[in-house]
């Protein structure tokens, strides 16, 4: 019965997100591990549970892995497939934590804020670079982002960033576990010496509070113009001469299609390198004729002539303005982790990519824009420091914020808009503009508010004229980062502490003197 709940939370889990977007289901999905680790008091048992309902959930959200390694890295089939397996494995493993240690802290009348803690703590942990040696520093969808269209939840975002939209489903799933025990077995009785459920579920009265908080901004104003590019360029394209020359003259004709004083091409699978002199000057003319600033992703290289996934801007006289290195790199796409040295990258530069080192925005069309790449979207703190900037180095921070993104690996599977909805939290987070641009789809305007306001159609060679605006001013989250994830963290550590135990006094002692008993 346990193993059947645990599996349940897996599935429940993975309907929540796309495809499916069950996101009703959010306040209901630990429900069945949570109930299965107040049944068991082992904890070795729990964390098998646990580690059952975190593969299921990691391998049928990004079960899109496995295509990535087998059509893109060249695996083939089973080699694909072993090395996803292998992946979901190891990502379980933090499931797995949750439930030996959640287990403990049912049985304590804090469970709802403990057990919300620590599953948001233990979410927190999935984007650790410290992991990333064994493959486990991969960050995807917490479980906050079921809330994307939940407008009173999302009032949250500002504040505590997605983690305090997954604490609050926590609570709720916490809570309705507490009811199913407590009815079935009494277990609350039996773990509070006597004080009753409605004690326990006391936090529970926080969440209406959530309401009072102020409402995320409109997304009605938009009075800036930039000219997107959405080049849908194949990912597995072999480069000659003449289709090198044929794709970047349809690239110029597009920048040119949508007068509008800001260009800005995706990031895109082709041979792409601005810091070369026949390169540069071909988009130099294109920025030139178009009379706008060109924002472009390309392959630069460090001291060593080592890789970096980059971002480019030039002005409208064609000269190289500035640019961004990307930090936080794809395992598998970008570099391979030292845990998987037989998995095949999928990217074809000769050697792993060189991470920056700086975050840094950029100045476009009299504004500073922040520039995240792809895979950096699924990064809260990362994404916030481009908003917050860097006063001591005279950058104020970004207005407006850009994605650029290539899911052309993806194939036609869920990730896109899994993809999307990390970026849409993002949006919230920062209360900035975000303008999704990629290869293929899903390129799409985003509003403060996290709303998709305008989207382009996917698999097509298009440019369109999009709108947003700039927005000033700093939300709680980017002034102070994850602190509701680290106060999670802490408090759930706190929880799990062996309760103290009264000390007893002398006159507390019973004699064992009879005759001093008579």
């Amino acid at each position: 019965m346990n193993l059947a709940l645990s599996l349940a939370s897996g599935v429940l889990l993975v309907l929540l997100f796309p495809r499916f977007s069950w996101v009703a289901l959010a306040p209901f999905a630990l429900v069945p591990l949570l109930v299965a680790c107040a049944r068991e008091r082992n904890w070795k048992r729990r964390f098998l549970y646990g580690w059952a309902s975190g593969f299921v959930f990691w391998f049928f959200v990004c079960i899109w892995i496995q295509f990535v390694l087998e059509v893109h890295g060249g695996m083939g089939r089973w080699g694909g497939w072993g090395a996803f397996v292998v992946f979901a494995l190891l990502k379980a493993l933090h499931t797995a934590l949750f439930a030996a240690l959640a287990g403990r802290l049912l049985r304590r009348p804090s469970a709802i804020l403990t057990v919300s803690a620590l599953w948001t703590a233990i979410e927190y942990a999935h984007g650790s670079l410290g992991l990333a040696w064994i493959g486990l520093g991969f960050a995807w969808l917490d479980l906050g982002n079921a809330g994307i269209d939940w407008p009173v939840l999302m009032r949250l975002a500002p504040i505590t960033g997605v983690y305090g939209l997954s604490f609050a489903f926590a609570m709720c799933n916490c809570g309705l576990a507490l009811v199913i025990q407590h009815c079935a077995h009494g277990l609350a009785s039996n773990h509070s010496g006597g004080s009753p459920l409605r004690t326990w579920l006391i936090p529970l009265a926080c969440l209406p509070l959530i309401a009072l908080l102020p409402q995320l901004p409109s997304h009605d104003s938009a009075p800036e113009s930039v000219n997107v590019i959405q080049a849908n360029i194949d990912t597995e394209a072999v480069w000659t001469s003449q289709s090198l020359a044929a794709m970047e003259q349809h690239l110029a004709d597009l920048s040119r299609e949508n007068p509008a004083p800001f260009i800005v091409w995706p990031e895109a699978p082709a041979p792409f390198y601005p810091d070369r002199p026949a390169f540069l000057e071909y988009v130099s003319s294109v920025a030139r004729s178009a009379n706008a600033d060109l924002l472009m992703s390309g392959i630069a290289s460090d001291a060593k002539g080592a890789p970096l996934n980059s971002a480019f801007l030039l002005n409208r006289r064609g000269q190289l303005t500035g640019r961004y290195d990307k930090i936080q790199l794809v395992p598998f796409g970008e570099y391979i982790p030292p845990a998987f040295h037989w998995v095949n990258r999928i990217t074809g530069e000769g050697g792993d990519f060189t991470p920056g080192t700086r975050i840094q925005t950029l100045q476009a069309n009299g504004h500073r824009v922040g520039v995240f790449i792809c895979y950096e979207s699924a990064f809260p703190d990362l994404v916030r420091r481009f908003t917050l900037g860097d006063v001591a180095n005279g950058d104020p921070g970004a207005d407006v914020l850009v994605n650029l993104s290539n899911d052309g690996y993806f194939g036609d599977s869920a990730a896109r808009e899994q993809h999307l909805s990390l970026v849409r939290m993002r949006a919230a987070e920062n209360r900035r503009w975000i303008l999704r641009s990629t290869n293929d789809g899903i390129t799409a305007m985003i509003a403060p508010s996290g709303h998709v306001t305008e989207t382009m159609p996917p698999f097509q060679q298009t440019a369109r004229l999009m709108h947003y605006g700039y927005m000033s001013g700093e939300t709680a989250y980017v002034q102070y980062g994850d602190w509701f994830a680290w106060v999670c963290l802490l408090f759930s550590a706190a929880g799990l502490a062996p309760p103290r135990r009264p000390r007893l006094r002398s006159a507390d002692v019973l004699p064992t003197n009879p005759a001093s008993m008579a």
